[in-house]
């Protein structure tokens, strides 16, 4: 994850660069269950209204909260499907809080309402994060219900009353990138506290739908957008949070823009764009999903570790024999093509390995949703490039 807003605190009051550090563990992302109510395009879980066979029990979930407690996890965000259909996710989550984990909900938000808000509000989760794709019929339209976008809405608006803290997420394709502006002024109308930009990652529907990623001026007008905004919400003293995901050349894009527009602070944000160090996938961000099978995120579903119903996390995690994990966990990753020859390798670390999977089944090739050009990455152009091997693994299965 991409922190807008930190980096913009740096621009403003900057504080001393240190090392890079990793946390004493990994964010887990936990699907509990793939059952949703809603059927969305970009889905990377393929949820669909119907109960999914195989899942963990609530003694399952628990004994795995156990591991990952010892491992020094410290943040549990637990997702689906919809996670509000799974009958015990209060329990499990008031058990996440009393075990002192940050506990986050990720949610597509209709569901909460007077029913339940007072035992949502009860559990004192850190975070709930509830996902638009737009404004009214084009939220819809990507939650393939009617009347979603106003459900979404009342949700949040019941947790923001309620005293939660609140997000927006949104998943930027080219279908939808105009309503970014409109989503801005929902948030400030709202008085939500944060906003997550998730860029379109190559898994599940988002991999059907990846010919409708935006497209590399759009992103960019995006993210010119969301850096003046938080830097405007800094100078303003607003404690609000802008983050993006699922696109490390975030980070590299930052520094370019940080270039032209703030020259004088160009080497101190340097050094804390590679404090931060990109991508951490398999390394500082984890994910289990719905039948206790460990992926290196949430976007390798295709790709098993192992399970935690026959291995602990922490045994999983830390196994290096898988070919994957070893080359995720390698620093610097190994990458080729322009990833390879890029200057900013320290900033992105390679950026997310699954889209190179995806398309040209080698997870260390480039990525192609890289939206920097080679002069501002400073290599070879296209047709100095050297073609590379696809790698192939076994345990490769196409979603």
């Amino acid at each position: 994850m991409f922190r807008i807003s930190q980096f913009m605190k740096e621009l403003v009051k900057p504080t001393p660069v240190g090392p890079r550090r990793n946390p004493p563990g990994p964010v887990v992302i936990w699907n509990l269950i793939r059952r949703c109510n809603l059927n969305c395009k970009h889905c990377y879980a393929l949820s669909a209204d119907t109960d999914f066979p195989g899942e963990l029990s609530t003694a399952q979930v628990h004994t795995v909260m156990d591991d990952l407690k010892a491992f020094r996890v410290p943040v549990l965000i637990l997702s689906g499907g919809e996670p509000l259909l799974r009958p015990d996710i209060f329990d499990v989550s008031r058990r996440a809080k009393e075990m002192g984990f940050y506990t986050a909900l990720s949610t597509n938000g209709t569901l909460i309402d007077e029913s339940n808000i007072d035992d949502i509000a009860a559990i004192g989760y850190d975070y709930v994060g509830i996902s638009l794709d737009g404004i009214g019929a084009t939220h819809d339209a990507f939650r393939r219900m009617d009347g979603a976008f106003e459900a979404s809405l009342k949700g949040a608006r019941l947790c923001r009353e309620n005293g939660i803290k609140v997000g927006l997420r949104f998943t930027m394709t080219m279908d939808n990138a105009s309503e970014l502006p409109a989503l801005l002024k929902l948030m400030d109308e709202e008085d939500i506290d944060k906003f997550y930009l998730s860029h379109l990652n190559y898994a599940g529907r988002g991999n059907t739908n990846r010919m409708d990623d935006a497209h590399r001026e759009v992103t960019r007008r995006a993210m010119d957008i969301l850096f003046e905004t938080a830097l405007n919400d800094v100078r303003e003293g607003r404690e609000r949070d802008f983050v993006t995901g699922n696109n490390d050349a975030d980070g590299v894009y930052l520094l370019h823009w940080i270039r032209k527009n703030h020259p004088e602070a160009e080497k101190h944000m340097r050094g804390k764009l590679e404090q931060w160090g990109g991508n951490a996938s398999g390394v500082n961000v984890a994910n289990i999903d719905n039948l206790g099978n460990v992926h290196p995120d949430t976007m390798w579903w295709h790709y098993d570790l192992g399970n935690v119903k026959e291995r602990p996390f922490s045994e999983i995690w830390m196994d290096t024999s898988d070919p994957i994990m070893a080359g995720l966990k390698q620093h610097p990753r190994q990458v080729t093509g322009r990833c390879g020859q890029c200057q900013y390798m320290a900033i992105c670390n390679g950026n997310t390995r699954v889209r190179a999977l995806q398309v040209t089944d080698d997870p260390w090739a480039e990525d192609p949703a890289c939206y920097l050009t080679d002069e501002e990455i400073g290599c070879a152009t296209e047709n100095d490039r050297v073609e590379t091997t696809p790698y192939r693994s076994k345990r490769h299965v196409a979603a």
